[in-house]
Formats: C-alpha cells, structure tokens, sequence
C-alpha cells in the first residue's frame, strides 16, 4: 500500500468513525440531569421485570366525539403490546359508553368506561383532561394503580411497550423536535401566558401524548396545568399548544426521572425516520379537521 492510499483509507475511516459518533451525538441517551432517555437497546427488560413485578399500572385515555372511533383499536393494540403480563386497568373516559365496542381483555386486565361531558371546541376538550386527572389522581387511583400512564387515543401501540417506561415521572419528547435547537421548540412565547418559558431556556420539547409516572407525581403535574389552564382563562388567554404548554411549563421546572424516546411518539410522516429503529406507538392518520369538528 502506498502512503497516499494509506492516507486515503485513513480519511476515510475517520469520516465514517466521525459520522457515527455524531449520529450517536444526536440519539442522546442521558439527560443533563443524568436521567435516562429510553432507546431500544439502553435497558435490560429481564432486570427491569424482576425489580417490577406484581405492579399495578393504570392506563388513561379520553375519547368523545368523533374521537370514540379509535378507542377500539388503540384497546387491541394496547392488549398485544402495552405492559404484557402485567395487571393492567384502563380508565377511558368518553361520551358516550354506548358506543364503545365490546373487547377481549387478557387475565389481569380491567377496562374502566367513565362519563365525561365533551366541550364543543376541541381544544376544551383537550385541556379538561387534566381536571379529570386531578380529581382522578386525587380520589381513586391511590388504591386502584401504583403508576399511571397517560396517552392519546388516535394512536396505536406497534411494538413492545413495558416496564421500561415507568418512573415516578416519565415524559417523551417531541418526534418532530428530537434533533431541534433549544429555540426551535414550540414553547409558549407569552409572557402574561401561565405556561410561558422565554427563548433561551427549556432541555426538551416534550408530547402530551404519553407521559406517566407514579400517582402522586401525575396528580402534582396535572394540578399545576389545570391551575395555568384557569389562570389564563382569567385573562382570556389560550397557551399555544393548550395543556402541552402547560405541560412542558412544568416539566420545565419538575424534571422528568425518566425520558422517553421518539420510539414510544411517531409518526411515519416525520423525517429522520432512519434514527428511530422502533416505532413503539405510531399515531393514525387522519383528518384532523374532520374528527375535531
């Protein structure tokens, strides 16, 4: 080999080493606070299941109007893939229970329809999930649950989903904003806003699609989003991404024990699909005019 292609080799396993490494850069796996971000891979499932076992978890979902449409499939996938072999009690809350299909529930499972008054905007409705998780939090789940974990129902479970994601408070960042700079998250930007977070500030942009954690920590979480949501109602205002904003207010201050992945929110209409080797709970698509009007 001459020195030139020796050279040349060298450069080019150099380009491919530093390539890795900042691909790896980006797929971060510890937070500055040193919590864990779940990646496929990053956690020992056999270990996790012994430190776990005979846990109660609780699963919340909302599902009026239109939304009732998913709650079936979002059921049947949660069956074949959430918390597998664990006891597991679903606490879906909708308008109209008539309407909710029978399901197969495995041994173990229990499925809770609750009666919710849907809002005419959509955006009421989002935003009274977190006075139900209050009262939730607050008066039955202390002796039904020891951790709960919250998610949308326009959404389906694709893969393995267990005892990795709990932590006495677990949040998922954003799949569209993984790779973002700080100032590109869509925090709310209002100063007179409750859930205002300034540019400069913040660690992640994270989903209100799936979250959880212990009892007590989601009823803290969901207290402090509904007080901002009533506060800002005072002065007639709307965060921008309704309880999201508040959402991520808190956790601003309240930081996650655990992180969640891209893996555990996707969507297969989002870029840099390549770095997420797992879509653990996929979002289905659809008219978002059409199932909010």
């Amino acid at each position: 080999m001459t020195a030139k292609q020796w050279i040349v080799g060298f450069l080019i396993v150099s380009m491919i080493f530093l390539l890795l490494f900042l691909q790896k850069a980006a797929l971060k796996v510890l937070t500055p606070w040193l919590a864990p971000i779940i990646w496929d891979g990053t956690y020992d499932l056999r270990i996790l299941n012994n430190q776990l076992k005979g846990k109660r978890i609780g699963l919340f979902v909302f599902a009026v109007k239109k939304y009732i449409r998913f709650l079936l499939p979002f059921l049947e996938s949660a069956e074949q893939h959430f918390m597998v072999g664990y006891n597991v009690t679903y606490y879906a809350f909708t308008d109209n229970t008539a309407a909710v299909p029978k399901i197969s529930l495995g041994a173990g499972r229990i499925l809770n329809l609750l009666e919710v008054e849907a809002d005419k905007r959509w955006q009421d409705i989002s935003m009274k999930r977190m006075q139900i998780l209050v009262n939730l939090t607050h008066d039955r789940l202390p002796k039904e649950v020891d951790y709960l974990v919250c998610a949308d129902v326009d959404m389906v479970f694709n893969d393995h989903v267990g005892v990795e994601i709990l932590g006495d408070l677990v949040a998922t960042i954003h799949p569209g904003l993984f790779l973002a700079q700080r100032d590109e998250f869509t925090y709310d930007r209002n100063p007179e806003s409750a859930a205002y977070i300034p540019y400069g500030e913040g660690d992640f942009y994270y989903m209100a699609a799936f979250y959880g954690g212990t009892v007590e920590e989601i009823n803290k979480l969901s207290t402090f989003c509904h007080k901002g949501i009533v506060a800002d109602k005072k002065k007639n205002i709307e965060a921008v991404w309704q309880e999201e904003s508040h959402f991520n207010k808190y956790l601003f201050y309240n930081k996650p024990t655990k992180v969640l992945s891209p893996e555990y929110i996707w969507d297969t209409n989002l870029p840099n699909g390549d770095l997420v080797k797992k879509r653990r709970f996929l979002a289905v698509h659809k008219n978002h005019e059409e199932v909010r009007n």
